[in-house]
């Protein structure tokens, strides 16, 4: 290492020490908390934009071949502001060292801008080359596809940026008939600190650099030589910390790695899919509804006892989503017994619950169900005919009110409705149920549950609003490993394979390359493909819960596995610091309606943010907002100051508002 790397370990990720002066001014220099993104279409730039929005950080693009783009000079870069310097970006995103060519008066102004204000730069996609402060990789590094590739955190990494993982950076390798990544590895030269390497063959052997920092001219840049997307694994690691390296810990916006799951139907008894038949007995949709799938798939009291074990040893909290009324008439018509509703009951302090309705009923418009697919029901005058307010009041007051008799610590403010019914379902009710926003009004319902396949966006119903969810493809349906894969197959398979041929005619759906064993395909391909999608999800700062259903943990218990694999492969990525939120309804709902807020006052041009030296300054009326901030930091209050945020990855961070009688936030970075 040399000794610009010893000094930045010294330093750690934030050198919050006053800024440099600007020649000839005695002030210092007020730096504006916001991004420059010169964006030339490519992937790795996109992936960085999107990690930016997608954490509230704001920023400004310049879109290189755009004609009629704004000139990159001094004027654009800074100005004065009552008296002060002012720099109006505090980092630099370009697509590579240098991508306006050589000798540009562009990168030339970004450069002394960079020196002047202590700003620093991200390389997006660079080549290994000694102007990135790296020897050429036929001088003992690597060049080509990086699929598979074991990565590494370097301990300067650690102990600055990507101190939020354990270590491993394991390259995606999905397909092995696909190259998914391509990069190059060079051998740091003097002024380089590497952050991220991976072995090298030849002369000597050892490790090359994917990812450091080259500290040169008074300049500091982050030089990644491998492409990659927003979505592959490599980035969503590292993402965090090329933010917090070219902000220098400081900036708005937030971000936490989030995994919750919901367990619909509760209670409830689900229909089996018919692995002869092909579709669900019992689905108006599936013949005369006799079959093998008429038994119906339901937890036992050994099934929640096993979820209350699973969850003490895996330090993980499950959503119950329950029907008690479906349970009620389970009870009644097995004997007057229920162990299962006795044992979770028994254990009703382990888990969250979630009203989902007395008996499951669908909340939108009246089915009609002698065509295929279904219709909405019309009266003789052709107007749609509705359930009404006062029923789905009563399925929501009655579940509650029977959760609450039970000693459940149930929240009346959450709802999740069976199937999401009673908001729009395309393409039979293209609007909610009107009658649905009074109901949730009549209960104190906030937040209601909607599916992230159909509707991604939080919006209004009524006085409550949506809580997306993303659906988990372990079947409502299904009890064994073998039935979801034969379901599985007949969704995904083409028709002269023996599948519905749905995949072929469906443009937004992928056909198997031939159908999946039904005794190995869900252990083999279903599991590893889900949790990777799950974790993905998580790793990309996404509060939505997850959602599957009761009948995944009966019988064969098929969930256990997708979630044992989504947890061991994050806990294994990531450090003991950076532990996995597990939200709870309401909490998701809140985010949410928090970050469209956000986003909607940096659009509306409603925030000023700024630091001047270890001092920083946010006014964001009529909103909170969201700071990140290192370890140290405290916030200014009418009378003295208290410890800013939380922990989190080795920072603090916080949605944050002025305190009374304050007009802006103030935080006092630590020396």
């Amino acid at each position: 290492m040399g000794r610009s790397g010893a000094l930045l370990l010294a330093a750690g990720l934030l050198a919050v020490t006053a800024p440099p002066t600007v020649a000839g001014a005695a002030a210092v220099p007020r730096i504006d908390l916001k991004v420059l993104v010169v964006d030339d279409g490519g992937g790795a730039v996109d992936a960085v934009e999107s990690e930016l929005k997608g954490s509230g950080v704001p920023y400004t693009v310049v879109e290189l071949d755009k004609p009629g783009r704004p000139v990159i000079d001094a004027a654009f870069l800074h100005d004065t502001v009552d008296g002060r310097p002012r720099a109006k970006y505090q980092g630099v995103v370009l697509p590579s060292a240098d991508p306006f060519g050589a000798g540009s008066a562009e990168m030339a102004a970004l450069a002394l801008y960079e020196q002047t204000f202590g700003v620093r730069q991200v390389d997006a996609y660079s080549w290994a080359h000694p102007g990135v402060g790296l020897d050429y990789t036929s001088d003992g590094g690597y060049a080509g596809t990086l699929d598979g590739v074991d990565a590494a955190v370097t301990p300067a990494g650690k102990a600055g940026p990507f101190g939020y993982l354990d270590g491993a950076v394991e390259f995606e390798d999905n397909s092995p008939s696909v190259g998914e990544s391509y990069g190059y590895a060079g051998r740091p030269r003097d002024g380089f600190t590497s952050y991220l390497d991976m072995p090298v063959a030849g002369d000597g052997g050892g490790r090359a650099s994917l990812v450091g920092e080259y500290a040169h001219d008074g300049r500091r840049e982050l030089v990644v030589t491998f492409a990659y997307n927003r979505h592959q694994r490599q980035f969503r690691l590292l993402a965090r910390g090329i933010v917090e390296w070219l902000t220098q810990g400081v900036h708005l916006g937030q971000s936490r790695n989030y995994f919750s799951v919901h367990i619909d139907d509760v209670f409830a008894p689900d229909s089996r899919w018919d692995t002869e038949l092909n579709c669900t007995p019992g689905d108006f949709d599936c013949g005369d509804g006799e079959g093998a799938g008429t038994v119906p798939v339901r937890m036992t009291a050994a099934d929640a006892q096993f979820a209350a074990q699973w969850q003490r040893s895996s330090d993980f909290t499950l959503d119950m989503v329950y029907n008690a009324g479906a349970g009620e008439e389970w009870k009644a018509e097995n004997g007057g017994s229920d162990p299962l509703t006795t044992q979770l009951l028994a254990d009703k302090a382990a888990y969250r619950w979630v009203n989902h309705t007395y008996t499951h009923p669908f909340l939108g418009c009246v089915q009609d169900t002698s065509t295929v697919p279904w219709q909405c029901a019309k009266d003789a005058a052709g107007a749609t005919l509705w359930m009404s307010r006062a029923d789905i009041s009563a399925q929501i007051r009655d579940n509650h009110n029977w959760a609450a008799g039970k000693g459940l610590s149930v929240d009346r403010t959450e709802l999740v409705t069976g199937e999401h019914s009673g908001l729009k379902t395309l393409p039979q009710q293209p609007v909610d149920n009107p009658n649905l926003g009074p109901a949730l009004a009549d209960n104190g319902v906030k937040w209601v549950a909607s599916d992230n396949s159909r509707e991604p966006v939080q919006r209004a119903v009524g006085s409550a609003r949506t809580v997306p969810r993303h659906p988990m493809n372990v079947y409502y349906n299904v009890g064994t490993a073998a039935e979801m894969a034969d379901e599985y197959n007949w969704i995904y398979s083409r028709e002269a394979d023996g599948g519905s041929g749905v995949c072929e005619t469906n443009p937004g759906s992928t056909c198997l390359e031939e159908p999946l064993d039904t005794d190995t395909g869900y252990a083999d391909y279903i599991v590893p493909q889900e949790a990777r999608t799950a974790l993905g999800h998580v790793m990309a700062n996404d509060p939505r819960p997850h959602y599957v259903h009761q009948s995944n943990l009966a019988e064969e218990r098929i969930l256990y596995p997708v979630l044992d694999q989504v947890l061991g492969d994050y806990r294994a990525l990531f450090a003991d610091n950076t532990p996995v939120v597990n939200p709870r309804h309401r909490d998701t709902g809140t985010e949410l309606a928090r970050r469209a807020a956000w986003d909607k006052a940096l659009a509306d041009g409603r925030v000023t943010a700024y630091r001047i030296g270890r001092t920083v300054t946010v006014k964001a009326p009529g909103v909170v907002a969201p700071v990140s901030a290192p370890e140290g930091t405290r916030k200014q209050l009418f009378l003295g100051t208290a410890v800013f945020g939380t922990a989190y990855a080795g920072q603090r961070s916080a949605w944050t508002a002025p305190d009374a009688l304050q007009q802006a936030v103030t935080l006092q970075l630590p020396a």
